[in-house]
């Protein structure tokens, strides 16, 4: 087993490559963000899109995401000095995917783009949560939420963006201004960590990586939490990509109102996140995981009931504190599990089980075309109940916290 405690070669620039991470997944995040809430229900409005048709556009995103994310996590493994180059190739692509989507005028060419647009953001998290993991073992935790904590500042500020510069300018002119600014955060990124030391730290060797991943893949710790990682997908996926649509559709909400509601959801989540990985490190990710998805399912189906606008906020505010705070603990869980090994492809494991979850958008969108928006939110709920009771199996080892201090209890080991 890897050692715990970080070493003085590990210490060096961690902090500075939080820093330079957080920073990096935030700007990622307010592309997503002002694309989900906002931007896309303007284009299935602009092309004329149905229901299912909407949803065929996140899932077509969600394939190509899936097997970037897994390409990734063997990078990040292999090469980690090329994680400057990885991180900011990442935003690069994505902005190009924005401007692409900017020139489509049918919903088959944009079908084709969406499928584009899965690369880049799926080509970040792997290796920069995977030096995360390397350089903070002893907070595994609270690092990887941090980590998330900047998506979730990306969470707030992208629809609000989006909003000013729909005020402004169509659509289509705002995905193709994306271009620049994306490329020019890719090449900070990229000038900001090539300069750290260590980042040979952690790289295997192609006989060490496959040994490895043969035995992360017979884990049963490690196969329940992908299994439980791709049935809440199922549920967050739906949920959220419909929210917008049933905010400015059904609700016939503003532009404007729409971002403030989505960005108010994220907010708890600043606070909420590191606060879960703290949490997590001293009692255990399972003190915050069940909780927290069991909490998810609930509100899923309270949001298909809200009758006033105020029950709305409160269920949207709740929903948006759990959405990402939660996956990070996930991830923090997989890679305790793991045993230290191969952190960018077990963050890849996590990230790429959503492909479970792909097509849960189009059936949601099949459902929404015969029952309303709001039964996208009664299926999302259906979902996360089933994710809470495929967990309650789940055993998982002690953080290394819980196992400095075992009088504050701790999970099962598996």
């Amino acid at each position: 087993m890897r050692p715990t405690r970080p070493t003085p070669d590990v210490k060096r620039g961690r902090n500075v490559l939080m820093a330079t991470v957080v920073l990096g997944h935030g700007i990622k995040h307010i592309y997503n963000a002002g694309l989900h809430s906002l931007i896309l229900p303007e284009i299935k409005i602009g092309l004329g899109l149905s229901g299912a048709q909407f949803g065929s556009l996140i899932s077509a995103r969600q394939v190509t995401s899936w097997g970037t994310t897994i390409g990734a996590g063997y990078l990040g493994d292999r090469f980690t000095s090329k994680a400057p180059l990885i991180l900011g190739l990442s935003l690069g692509l994505l902005g190009f995917s924005f401007f692409l989507a900017g020139r489509a005028t049918s919903y088959w060419v944009m079908l084709a783009v969406m499928l584009l647009m899965g690369l880049g953001p799926a080509l970040f998290h792997p290796p920069a949560i995977g030096e995360l993991s390397r350089r903070f073992p002893d907070r595994r935790g609270f690092a990887i939420s941090l980590h998330g904590t900047g998506g979730i500042a990306g969470e707030v500020l992208g629809p609000l963006a989006a909003a000013g510069l729909l005020v402004i300018m169509s659509w289509r002119d705002v995905m193709q201004w994306s271009l620049l600014p994306a490329l020019l955060a890719g090449l900070l990124m990229w000038a900001m960590m090539r300069p750290l030391p260590g980042k040979e730290l952690g790289a295997a060797s192609a006989r060490e990586y496959f040994l490895s991943l043969v035995s992360l893949l017979s884990d049963r710790a490690i196969l329940l939490l992908v299994l439980v990682t791709a049935i809440r997908s199922a549920s967050e996926t739906a949920v959220a990509g419909f929210l917008p649509v049933y905010l400015r559709e059904d609700l016939e909400f503003s532009e404007v109102r729409v971002a403030i509601y989505l960005s108010l959801a994220q907010l708890a989540g600043l606070g909420v996140q590191p606060a879960m990985g703290v949490i997590s490190d001293r009692l255990g990710r399972m003190a915050v995981l069940v909780p927290g998805v069991a909490a998810s399912a609930v509100l899923s189906f309270a949001l298909a009931f809200a009758d006033t606008p105020v029950t709305l906020a409160i269920i949207v505010v709740g929903l948006g504190a759990f959405r990402f705070s939660l996956h990070h603990i996930f991830i923090a869980a997989a890679m305790d599990a793991s045993r230290g090994y191969i952190q960018s492809t077990v963050a890849s494991l996590v990230y790429g089980a959503a492909f479970l979850g792909t097509f849960s958008p189009a059936l949601a969108g099949l459902i929404v075309d015969r029952f309303g928006t709001q039964s996208a939110f009664v299926y999302g709920g259906a979902m996360g109940l089933v994710a809470t009771v495929v967990l309650l199996r789940l055993r998982l080892p002690r953080t290394p916290q819980q196992a400095e201090a075992p009088e504050r209890g701790s999970d099962s080991p598996s």
